[in-house]
């Protein structure tokens, strides 16, 4: 909006702004942690973040994930989705077959997942083309079952479905794990060197440089007087903030909007590198430590059904295995979650060491301090992570693309001038800036001059 001459106010109801972007020492002096998002496939290179180029230090671990396995081994996904797949054995071929042409012609792809939002038609019709988007309406489970012959495929496959915070069972969560293992072979899985605050503080400092002005401890209670106003909040609160000016209609479809399983999220200040078993852990940053496909399944029903899992599936990242600067000389920090009940209050801690002391034992032997962050310490910081839940809403079939109503054009509502830009709305949660992108186009468009406005 202010690239294209708009004069930009920024409300933000915290003391600094950053949302799921922000880095503090929440253990020990000299430790940084990631509040909440480390690892950012999709926060230098997708359609908005490209063309911004911020002045960024960029980390790409030499691998972009690894997956360790009982027998002491791990398997990886690598840049090059050949050379995963030669890592795979029998599963080579089925492995090129599934990202061949999801890889080869990830352009073609690119705006129906990420957008702009919503897509030319004819990008649309041409995507659906490929087998590939079929396979991507499937659940996880099945696409892995038939593609695959050996568990560590199949295991590899999951791992990766499992960020979808959906049963593998259900639909879209294939999708997920094709979407987000082709994002490690297009784009790797990076992230700034100091941590992801970085990444918000380059983004306020483009805004400013472009004139716009960003007001924190300036909590929103009421829709302000503007021209445009980019509500980037969860359905709950727009509700709460636009109150009775929208219509019933729209606001009762926005009451049924559903909201998905929470995080127990833990950070380490540890004593050295975590030992893990298998040394092709140590090429990545991300680490999905759950075992099985069957196990990660298991793990993933469990909250969907009000349920702690007892074996939790892990998503790990160790970002200062090769950022120097999150950490005093020979220390390293660690981050890692699991998905509970939507409002859990059960402490996961314990669950969640066990399952990396399986894969690599010694590691509580290192830690130096933890701090321990349940779905209601997430709210209670940003009440938009409502229970915990990261993706700003369930992401299953019905409330993929069709969130958080059924509008063509989601991002804008029946209230002139008021739009939805949070990851409530397409592509979803993540660090890619494309739900605001799409949002702030629609809202340009329909101002017909895109200058002198505020």
């Amino acid at each position: 909006m202010a690239r294209a001459g708009w004069q930009v106010t920024v409300h933000e109801a915290e003391t600094t702004i950053g949302g799921g972007l922000r880095s503090a020492e929440l253990t020990l002096p000299g430790f940084v942690h990631d509040v909440c998002s480390a690892i950012h496939p999709l926060g230098r290179d997708s359609p908005f973040f490209r063309d911004l180029e911020l002045p960024l230090e960029w980390i790409q671990p030499p691998a972009p994930a690894a997956h360790p396995l009982d027998d002491d081994s791990a398997v990886t996904v690598e840049r090059s989705f050949l050379e995963t797949a030669e890592r795979l054995g029998r599963d080579r071929a089925a492995y090129v077959r599934m990202f061949n042409a999801l890889v080869g012609r990830w352009q073609d792809f690119e705006p129906i997942v990420l957008g702009p939002l919503p897509p030319p038609p004819r990008d649309f019709v041409s995507a659906l083309s490929f087998s590939v988007a079929r396979s991507g309406l499937s659940s996880a489970r099945a696409l892995a079952m038939r593609s695959f012959e050996t568990e560590r495929a199949r295991a590899l496959f999951a791992g990766h479905a499992a960020h979808s915070m959906l049963p593998l069972e259900l639909r879209p969560s294939g999708g997920v794990g094709l979407f987000l293992i082709a994002t490690a072979h297009v784009y790797g899985w990076g992230y700034p060197r100091g941590g992801s605050q970085r990444l918000a503080d380059a983004l306020a400092d483009r805004l400013r440089e472009l004139g716009g002005e960003i007001r924190t401890e300036s909590p929103v209670d009421a829709l302000p007087p503007a021209d445009a106003v980019l509500a980037d909040v969860v359905p709950r609160e727009l509700l709460r903030i636009a109150g009775d000016r929208l219509p019933a209609r729209y606001a009762k479809a926005l009451r049924r909007y559903r909201h998905g399983p929470g995080v127990f999220k833990l950070d380490w200040a540890l004593d050295g590198p975590i030992p893990w078993r298998a040394e092709e852990c140590v090429r990545a940053a991300t680490v999905h430590v759950g075992g099985t496909l069957e196990e990660i399944a298991e793990s993933e029903r469990a909250p969907a059904g009000g349920r702690h899992p007892k074996h939790p599936f892990v998503l790990l990242a160790q970002p200062s295995l090769f950022d120097d600067t999150r950490a005093p000389a020979g220390k390293h920090t660690a981050w890692a979650y699991c998905h509970v009940p939507n409002g859990s209050s059960e402490d996961m801690t314990d669950r969640i060491e066990a399952q990396i002391e399986r894969f690599a034992p010694g590691f509580r032997e290192l830690v130096l301090a933890r701090n321990a962050t349940a779905p209601a310490d997430f709210e209670r910081r940003n009440r938009n992570i409502v229970g915990g839940d990261i993706n700003g809403g369930a992401m299953d079939l019905s409330q993929l693309f069709f969130r958080p109503v059924r509008r063509l054009v989601p991002y804008r509502t029946p209230l002139r001038g008021l739009y939805l830009c949070s990851s409530s709305t397409p592509p979803g949660g993540g660090v890619h800036g494309m739900c605001g992108y799409s949002a702030a186009l629609v809202a340009l468009r329909d101002a017909g001059s895109s200058y002198s406005r505020s």
